[in-house]
């Protein structure tokens, strides 16, 4: 995978916070593929503040390693609210980290519906006890969609965690 640039200072940057402020981190990865932690890893030092992360593509996966109930899955689907804040919770939990960031979402080209089209993401930040989720949607093919997802992910998180 090639980093733009602008991740690559962005995850620096997170990395930074991180260290400073003492805090693990844990990554909860659908569409994104293990981008963000890619990123995160891509930093020196890393190892410093981020011990596991998960790319949980399947619904079985999100279920059995973060513990998404198949209930929030059947009822609001992968690329829901509810999802994202339960991988980042399950995350949170099974990486024992202080800061997950979890992401779900349509990446395309297929699996788009009338109401989640391509582009169509949702994101949890969780920082302690604390979620914060975002939508968004993105324009572009696959691999534009899944960067701007990696971007806004290390963007929001940075701004979270200065709060």
């Amino acid at each position: 995978m090639e980093l733009h640039q602008e991740i690559k200072t962005l995850a620096a940057q997170l990395g930074v916070i991180l260290t400073d402020k003492r805090l693990w981190i844990t990554t909860a990865e659908s569409c994104t593929g293990g981008g963000v932690s890619y990123a995160l890893t891509d930093t020196p030092g890393s190892s410093g503040y981020l011990g596991r992360a998960f790319v949980t593509y399947s619904n079985e996966a999100k279920h059995e390693l973060l513990n998404v109930a198949n209930t929030t899955l059947e009822q609001f689907g992968a690329v829901s609210e509810q999802t994202v804040k339960e991988m980042a919770f399950g995350a949170a939990s099974v990486a024992k980290a202080d800061v997950a960031v979890a992401i779900s979402g349509i990446a395309g080209p297929g699996g788009a519906t009338s109401d989640k089209p391509v582009g169509f993401v949702w994101f949890c930040i969780q920082i302690a006890n604390e979620q914060f989720t975002f939508k968004q949607i993105f324009n572009g093919d696959r691999a534009q969609v899944r960067m701007q997802a990696i971007e806004f992910a290390l963007k929001s998180t940075i701004e979270k965690i200065k709060l």
